[in-house]
């Protein structure tokens, strides 16, 4: 195990000195600003949440929207950073990383098979993280999945191999990570359950709207 995790980390230290010495400029692909996502989302009403501007100086993003969504059915926090070029340094953060720095534990993490609907006229089926999260005595499922060039990624290693691909073949590293958080309102599986229905249905409510803003 000692040895493939070595042979891992070495494969992405050379990967990330491949990418910042790459001299070509990056195409800037048109999109639209992760800002103009609607607030009014079918039945979900949305309003902005801030972000600090030290936190901003850590997340090194290009563009992001942060926001709390609510409907009938519960309320959900989405966040979509996006990331113009991975080269010089500002790579995409995972959740695994930031959860624990504000406090928050992972308890169980898995992956869900979603089937999703975007720019084709069939639906695609996706694969992202689901993590139950806890902090004293409030708990969140929380649904992420990384997205770059038409791709959606819910390992974090796989999400690094392809950004040197595409650094390659395409001469772009720009990519996004989409979170979504739900909180669990009641005690036990049920609960936990139904924090993950609501989540869901904001995933596949929001999803079409973000190839706008995340460019193939």
């Amino acid at each position: 195990m000692a040895a493939r995790i070595l042979v891992l980390v070495s494969c992405f230290l050379l990967a990330s000195a491949f990418i910042a010495k790459a001299s070509k400029t990056e195409p800037v692909v048109a999109r639209q600003s992760l800002t103009s996502l609607p607030m009014e989302i079918d039945e979900w009403h949305g309003r902005d949440l801030g972000i600090d501007t030290q936190t901003l100086r850590v997340l090194g993003v290009d563009d992001y929207v942060n926001r709390f969504y609510s409907s009938e059915k519960g309320s959900v926090t989405v966040y979509a950073g996006f990331y113009q070029s991975q080269r010089q340094g500002n790579t995409i953060h995972s959740p695994l990383n930031c959860l624990p720095g504000a406090g928050w534990n992972p308890m169980a993490r898995s992956y869900l098979h979603l089937p999703v609907h975007s720019n084709s006229a069939s639906p695609q089926d996706i694969q992202i993280n689901r993590i139950l999260i806890e902090k004293g005595l409030d708990k969140q499922i929380v649904l992420y999945w990384y997205q770059a060039h038409g791709r959606v990624v819910a390992n974090e290693y796989w999400g690094k191999l392809y950004t040197v691909l595409d650094a390659v073949k395409m001469n772009r590293t720009d990519g996004a990570m989409v979170r979504v958080l739900s909180p669990v309102r009641n005690a036990g599986p049920a609960g936990e359950s139904a924090a993950e229905a609501v989540a869901v249905d904001f995933v596949k409510t929001v999803f079409p709207l973000l190839a706008a803003s995340v460019p193939e």
